[in-house]
């Protein structure tokens, strides 16, 4: 079984690596147009792609996946419709590739031009939503890189028909020298079958982990290639006695109740003790159907609240809990933030010029927030169109990566027989 692991995971990383040496020629326009045959395709093939998603729900809940696994799971028209027009976005910005970054004669007449180039192969591991298929092929395509996809089992079905429709799109367009191979499925959801790939520093140019904790360390530890964390978000958010009370509870209940299975959903709630009527505030956060779990005092302003745990602190619930803790200061706020961050996002609600500062200083985290909701914190919503993932790391990227950060650089010099002394 091993052995045949290992062959599997190098004959899809060669075919990925060899297919991408196709699309280094390729123009915008070319790009572009298969990118819109493939928009055109998801919106035409509706009906199959709900079939087959239909399929992964089913199993879904045989299996008793989470109520926030299973919504992250969904496809309905609503949602192709999203990502159709996730496509749209991704065609209508600029390509990065050739794009130049720096150019300069040096004083020995060498001429420098730096440009923008494709990564080459990337692979993306993720668990549960179907529609990062199309995000993350999409975004390889435009910008010059074949990506290698391996998607949770939960998804299988619909995972299987997005691609499908991707390589159906590339057939059609017939460029040549593009194979379908520049978006390859790994159809193997064995974990272990995962491993092979990692050793794979010779076809494989960075791999890209989007999904929890267990799944991020399980790559970093068995990878030779390396590696652009989309870490859990642990979201975080500081409620100053100084902040607007008519912000609080719109930003509050967003943050948390929009979507709270994603990445960008608010956590931890650290509310200053001086914080008017607090009670309230916990008994229209309860209203708004999140589960409070609070510490002591917590619990004595709210009788409902469940105790938090310490481990609860640390936790990605991806649900409507929500862990709430009195302090007695911003600082006091941020020391629990350092302890329990996972670099992701943080927030402040606060009208105290120096508070905010202090707060932006002191952190460090992917996005720091002042007034407004976490959920935010999205490729989209930052004008990158749509995402990789969100990197929780600091090396290549940080935050929201798109389109740009597919790419490296080059730098091409030209001379004029000069030697160095």
């Amino acid at each position: 079984m091993a052995d045949e692991n290992k062959n599997y995971a190098k004959s899809l990383a060669t075919k990925a690596k060899l297919a991408s040496r196709g699309l280094k020629g390729l123009t915008t326009l070319e790009k572009n147009s298969v990118l819109k045959r493939v928009e055109e395709l998801l919106l035409a093939n509706e009906s199959a792609i709900i079939e087959k998603n239909q399929i992964d729900m089913k199993n879904g809940q045989e299996k008793g996946l989470s109520s926030s696994m299973m919504d992250r799971l969904l496809l309905d028209s609503k949602r192709i419709k999203s990502m159709a027009k996730s496509i749209e976005e991704i065609r209508n910005l600029p390509d990065p590739v050739g794009e130049v970054v720096r150019g300069t004669i040096l004083p020995n007449g060498l001429e420098l031009l730096t440009k923008r180039v494709p990564i080459g192969v990337v692979m993306t591991i993720f668990e549960s939503r179907p529609n990062v298929i199309i995000d993350i092929a999409s975004l390889s395509f435009k910008s010059g890189n074949a990506c290698i996809l391996r998607g949770g089992s939960e998804a299988f079905h619909s995972n299987l028909i997005l691609t499908s429709l991707f390589h159906r799109a590339i057939e059609e367009a017939k460029i040549p020298g593009v194979e379908k191979d520049v978006v390859t499925f790994v159809e193997n959801t064995n974990r272990e079958a995962m491993v092979p790939f990692f050793q794979l520093d010779d076809l494989i140019d960075v791999i890209v982990p989007r999904g929890g904790e267990a799944l991020i360390r399980f790559v970093s530890e068995n990878s030779k290639i390396p590696v652009i964390k989309h870490d859990k978000g642990v979201t975080n958010l500081y409620l100053s006695n100084s902040a607007n009370e008519k912000i609080v509870m719109p930003i509050l209940v967003n943050s948390k109740v929009q979507r709270p299975g994603v990445c960008n959903a608010l956590e931890n709630l650290f509310i200053h003790k001086d914080y008017p009527n607090i009670a309230g505030l916990l008994s229209q956060l309860e209203t708004s159907g999140i589960q409070i779990l609070g510490d002591t005092s917590i619990q004595k302003l709210l009788p409902s609240a469940k105790l938090a745990s310490e481990e609860d602190f640390y936790s990605e619930f991806l649900d409507t809990r929500l862990s709430i803790k009195l302090v007695g200061s911003v600082s006091e706020a941020m020391e629990n933030i350092q302890k329990y961050s996972s670099g992701h996002t943080e927030c402040i609600l606060s009208e105290d010029v120096t508070e905010i500062q202090t707060f932006q200083k002191g952190l460090d985290s992917a996005a720091i927030f002042v007034n407004c909701s976490t959920r935010f914190h999205d490729g989209g919503e930052y004008g990158l169109g749509a995402e990789v993932g969100i990197s929780t790391g600091k090396l290549h990227v940080r935050g929201p990566m798109g389109l740009i950060h597919l790419t490296t650089t080059t730098t091409y010099v030209t001379g004029s027989g000069q030697v160095r002394g």
